[in-house]
């Protein structure tokens, strides 16, 4: 444990991010596409060593509640065995192990035993509730006060013996009483145990449903921005359609006018010479 704790101090501290509004802003600044967020699958022989690397860390994990150190060094050392795995991605992992080793995702009573990695998981699982129960047994070894024989001094041997006998019965009572105690720990460590286990799932799970349910409507926003901009970009095309058909329609207009103006024009010209012809031919046939 001494070795893991040097390691864990050796890694940097990360500070998590702040939960919020800031999550959605920084959601939809930092959208990767969807090769970037494929994760590739786990190997059998990566998920072997992956447990390996756990169960050397159970304990550690058992007396502390801030856990994320343990798994930054649990990603280390998977980088160490030649597998690139984040903290994130190992927690993930072991939480879906323990789902299926539980039988939480398929809901069948013998989906342990199907499970590829139960020998190991059971192993693991079985040390933890062994290690429960010495704890359990020291704290109350060490809560339980130490009684004093109030007993008076004799003189005679039959005395003596009938002590001896009140001790043995004395040791009897408490050794029953250990066992029952004990018995009754390891069952309300075992619900303990597995309402903690229920809590996590359900955690995980509402967990999971709120980054969806976050992800549907950020991608909702997006796509009702983006037809927001095609529609703007629409209306805008339809007004520069609209402005160039005016000024073609005002520039066809100005010429009409003039090719107008200028048939007035030559029509007013020719009607003065045919009057001019006119008063010519008619003073000379005056004379």
């Amino acid at each position: 444990m001494g070795e893991n704790l040097a390691v864990m101090a050796m890694l940097p501290m990360q500070t998590s991010p702040e939960v919020g509004g800031g999550d959605l802003g920084s959601l939809t600044a930092g959208k990767r596409s969807k090769k970037e967020d494929r994760i590739p699958q786990w190997s059998y022989h990566e998920t072997k060593e992956f447990i390996a690397v756990r169960a050397e860390l159970e304990k550690d994990f058992t007396q502390t509640k801030r856990n994320k150190t343990l798994w930054e060094l649990i990603a280390a050392k998977m980088k160490e065995k030649g597998f690139r795995r984040s903290a994130d991605q190992c927690k993930c992992k072991w939480k879906n192990l323990v789902n299926r080793y539980k039988g939480k995702e398929t809901n069948e009573p013998d989906n342990g035993k199907q499970c590829p990695f139960f020998e190991e998981l059971d192993a693991i699982f079985k040390e933890r509730a062994k290690s429960m129960d010495r704890m359990l047994l020291e704290a109350e070894a060490g809560s339980r006060p130490r009684k004093k024989g109030k007993r008076g001094k004799r003189s005679s041997d039959d005395d003596s013996d009938d002590d001896d006998d009140d001790d043995d019965s004395e040791d009897e009572r408490i050794v029953g009483r250990k066992s029952r105690k004990s018995e009754k720990g390891q069952r309300v460590t075992a619900e303990k145990f597995r309402a903690n286990s229920m809590q996590e799932v359900l955690e995980d799970f509402f967990q999971q449903q709120q980054r969806a349910e976050e992800n549907w409507h950020d991608a909702l926003e997006r796509r009702e921005q983006e037809r927001r901009m095609r529609e703007q970009e629409w209306r805008d095309a339809m007004e520069k359609l609209e402005q160039e058909r005016i000024t073609r329609e005002q520039g066809w207009r100005e010429r009409e006018e003039q090719r107008r103006a200028r048939e007035e024009a030559r029509a007013q010209k020719r009607d003065e010479l045919f009057a001019a012809l006119l008063s010519k031919l008619a003073q000379e046939d005056g004379y």
